[in-house]
């Protein structure tokens, strides 16, 4: 039994290392990449300031957390799909521990959501469906303007 429960974690972690190709449109985001491309938490610490010019999620992840590693094939699906409009980040929580305790991760997989304009911010904590992620970046962070 431990043999096999062994071989799992291993696969796990393979799975979740291999699976982010070089030609992957969802891009690995350290602390100070974030500072650079989404808000500068340093020089506006009590104040967002997005930097970004298309809408953005970041995914908070381990390379040990099952839900994160099938989370991965749907945010690259996501990159696909709106490219051009949306940017996907992940942040390896275990490498970049000052990130996750500024926005305060506790649980995994958690994303962080920025509208195209800054102007909406939210958090979503847990796996959510292909088609709930579908409906989070239509509705709430491409703020386009609905056609009469």
């Amino acid at each position: 039994m431990k043999k096999a429960i062994v071989s799992f974690l291993l696969l796990l972690v393979c799975t979740t290392a291999c699976s982010l190709k070089k030609d992957s449109k969802v891009q690995h985001l350290t602390y100070q990449g974030f500072t650079e491309k989404i808000w500068d938490i340093e020089k506006h610490p009590d104040s967002f300031a997005f930097k970004g010019n298309t809408a953005v999620i970041v995914d908070f992840y381990a390379k040990w957390c099952g839900p994160c590693v099938q989370l991965l094939p749907i945010m690259e699906k996501m990159a696909n799909a709106y490219e051009g409009d949306l940017t996907i980040y992940k942040v390896d929580v275990d490498k970049e521990k000052d990130l996750a305790t500024v926005f305060k991760i506790q649980g995994l997989p958690a994303l962080l959501c920025f509208s195209s304009t800054g102007s909406h911010v939210r958090r979503y904590n847990g796996l959510p469906s292909e088609e709930d992620l579908r409906t989070i970046i239509k509705e709430e962070l491409l703020d386009k303007p609905t056609q009469p």
